[in-house]
């Protein structure tokens, strides 16, 4: 099947064409491992693993790599001055750099296989690749491409690549990228980047190694093109990441990588929007309190309703995140999986259909291919669920590609309800469904309410169905 990505570089939809037949490499930048992701982070981690899923079911091989920011990330817009966001964190915590480095990616990979994200193929860390980040920086010294502030660090020069800023549409003239960055009167250029920072004087960093130009630490951009070379090669198919990323982090990658591997570095850049608040404000960890996956799970909600709110949206839009909004793809998710455990439980075995497999399997890919359409995906499950010409095996096998292809678990969740149902109603609940029964038949509408609250409190759902009142244990 044709697969079309929007591409940054381009600004238009492109038909996606590999490097080498069925395999497709693709780098996505990672956590910062000083304190837990955001669920906005994590809504990039979704988008990345949907991009992964979609090629796995296009018969390609993939080799993703994602890096593990554990040094060198300063906390300035353009990570070149402030704070190194490690060494606040381990501040803040009363931790050595290394305890939270190693506490904060654990809790990263907890997320991540909670949401039901499959790992990257490789995960490196910035600190087991210093050597390759000075090795980058010796080359791009040889070929004319930096200049020392005494005191600071070894600097790239913005000035002497003539495509700084293409990613984004600016030059080196006129709306330029980085323009917001501010501006240090040492520099030559305002959009100037540190490759290797110098260590402060009298001041021992815990993280600080020695190089050609003295004690220091790699500047934050760095990292991401030494890596992706040493593991993806020079040249590669996807590199993706937010869209805060494009102005400047990505658009310094690209500087320092193609004076070393030669035009064009990577073929595709694939950017994921923003999930926004109620005002309209991203979310992110510098505005203080944030939003986690355990806030999501302390609020009972089970992590394939965030993700399915996700894929409910576009990845190319903004998101508005809200409880309410949970609330609403909480209910959107487990209709589909009681959809799918009545059908489960009335599968009949030998009526498996290879052409309605086809077909259907056909309309579910196609809008994930085009541009990662997951939302019209989503419309067409609802769809084959209603289409009472497919048989139950057909669509069991339909489904088990769809949580290969979606990740939503939608069988794993389906087959716990039906085991659920098989479980004995408290006494206690079957008289609260009474009661609500009592009130219902009254028209206590309030009342009814009321006791629906105390079941659902109890850790049970009751559903109204044409065959009666069900009572289960919840998921």
């Amino acid at each position: 099947m044709t697969i079309r990505l929007f591409n940054t570089m381009s600004r238009k939809i492109e038909e996606f064409k590999p490097l080498v037949p069925g395999k497709m490499g693709f780098y996505s930048c990672g956590p910062t491992v000083y304190h837990y992701a955001h669920i906005g982070n994590l809504r990039t981690m979704i988008h990345n693993d949907i991009l992964k899923r979609m090629f796995l079911a296009n018969g390609y091989k993939v080799h993703h790599v994602m890096n593990i920011t554990d040094v060198g990330h300063l906390s300035s817009d353009d990570a070149d001055s402030g704070d190194d966001k490690m060494e606040k964190g381990a501040a803040r915590d009363k931790k050595s750099v290394w305890e939270i480095a190693k506490f904060y990616t654990d809790e990263f990979l907890r997320d991540y296989d909670d949401l039901n994200i499959i790992r990257p193929t490789d995960m490196p860390r910035a600190t087991d690749y210093i050597a390759e980040q000075i090795d980058l920086v010796k080359k791009l010294e040889e070929l004319g491409y930096t200049y020392e502030i005494a005191g600071d660090g070894i600097y790239y020069d913005t000035s002497k690549f003539a495509a700084y800023g293409q990613l984004t549409g600016g030059s080196l003239t006129g709306n330029r990228a980085g323009a917001r960055v501010e501006y240090n009167s040492d520099k030559r250029n305002p959009t100037d980047f540190a490759l290797w920072k110098f260590s402060p004087k009298n001041e021992k960093r815990q993280m600080e190694w020695n190089s050609p130009w003295g004690i220091g630490f790699p500047g934050w951009h760095a990292e991401c093109s030494a890596m992706s070379m040493k593991l993806l090669g020079n040249h590669f198919d996807i590199h993706t990441g937010g869209e805060d990323l494009s102005r400047i982090h990505h658009t310094n990658e690209i500087a320092q990588s193609e004076p070393i591997t030669g035009a064009p570095w990577v073929n595709y850049w694939v950017h994921f929007s923003f999930l926004i608040d109620k005002s309209g404000e991203k979310m992110s960890k510098s505005k203080g309190e944030f939003l986690g996956l355990d806030s999501v799970r302390k609020r009972g909600y089970d992590p394939m309703v965030y993700r399915y709110l996700i894929l409910l949206g576009h990845y190319q839009t903004q998101l508005a995140f809200s409880w309410e909004a949970m609330d609403s793809a909480a209910n959107g998710y487990k209709n589909l999986v009681r959809r799918l455990a009545d059908v489960l439980a009335n599968t009949v075995p030998g009526e498996f259909s290879e052409s309605d497999f086809v077909t259907w399997k056909d309309k579910i890919l196609a809008p994930v291919s085009d541009n990662m359409k997951t939302a019209e995906s989503l419309v067409q499950i609802q769809n084959l669920l209603r289409d009472d010409t497919i048989s139950a095996s057909t669509k069991i096998a339909l489904f088990e590609f769809v949580d290969d292809l979606l990740g939503l678990q939608f069988i794993d969740r389906a087959k716990k309800i039906n085991n659920l149902e098989s479980m004995t109603v408290p006494d206690d609940i079957q008289k609260l469904a009474d009661a609500r029964a009592a009130a219902k038949a009254s028209k206590d509408w309030g009342r009814a309410d009321e006791i629906r609250a105390q079941i659902e409190n109890a850790g049970w759902s009751i559903m109204d169905t044409p065959n009666g009142v069900k009572i289960i244990k919840k998921v």
